[in-house]
């Protein structure tokens, strides 16, 4: 985990990717905003880096903003289509009918 990051926002952050739900999935930049950190979408990409120090989360349902899911995270997409989440292409899933925002 990076040095200066608190356990409280990793917490926070990962509390946010606890509550998206099967079959959905969010951005960095969602997460971000909903944790009132708007601009600091790569920092909630680290955080996700290292979830299992902090326990078990559907990590796998978070993408960027474009859907293009995790590089070198093969598991990610079987994760996903198991979950019945649309992919558009190979790399990207479909975020049309599948992107929580948080409400």
């Amino acid at each position: 985990m990076a040095r200066n990051l608190s356990n409280d926002l990793a917490y926070e952050i990962l509390s946010v990717v606890e509550e998206i739900p099967e079959g959905m999935v969010t951005t960095y930049g969602t997460i971000a905003r909903l944790i009132g950190h708007p601009r600091n979408a790569r920092l909630v990409g680290r955080v996700l880096a290292h979830a299992e120090d902090y326990g078990d989360y559907p990590c796998h349902r978070v993408v960027n903003h474009e859907g293009r899911l995790a590089p070198n995270w093969p598991e990610q997409r079987f994760l996903l289509e198991r979950e019945g989440v649309p992919m558009k292409d190979d790399t990207h899933v479909d975020l049309a009918d599948t992107l929580w925002d948080g409400r």
